[in-house]
């Protein structure tokens, strides 16, 4: 079985962009939902899949995490989001349940943890 650690974030990226546009989503939501999640740019997350950047390395290199993934919840893979314990596999879970979010048609606002203003 291959570790998702050493897995290049840029072999799983397209399976993430099908999933969405299977569902009549698009890859500028997804790469949307990934700069929300990593505070990478358009241009950075586009380089980071050029050189093939394994999982590890692409949320270490992350220039800033967004600090509202903690409000994600939710079952991925039947496992709690929020009761994962090793960091580099809750943001590898975290963005695989935006990814589904999207998929099931949430808005972005929702996928987004948008916070209303009143």
């Amino acid at each position: 079985m291959t570790n998702i650690y050493t897995m290049s974030f840029a072999s799983v990226y397209p399976h993430y962009v099908t999933k969405a546009e299977k569902k009549g989503r698009t890859k500028t939501e997804v790469d949307e939902i990934i700069r929300w999640l990593t505070g990478y740019t358009q241009l950075e997350l586009e380089l980071q899949l050029e050189k093939q950047t394994d999982f590890e390395t692409f949320f270490a290199e992350a220039p800033q995490l967004n600090p509202s993934r903690i409000l994600i919840k939710g079952v991925v893979c039947g496992i709690r989001v929020e009761d994962i314990e090793e960091p580099t596999m809750k943001e590898i879970r975290y963005m695989d349940k935006l990814i589904d979010e999207l998929a099931k048609g949430k808005t972005m606002e929702k996928i987004l943890r948008k916070t209303k203003k009143y």
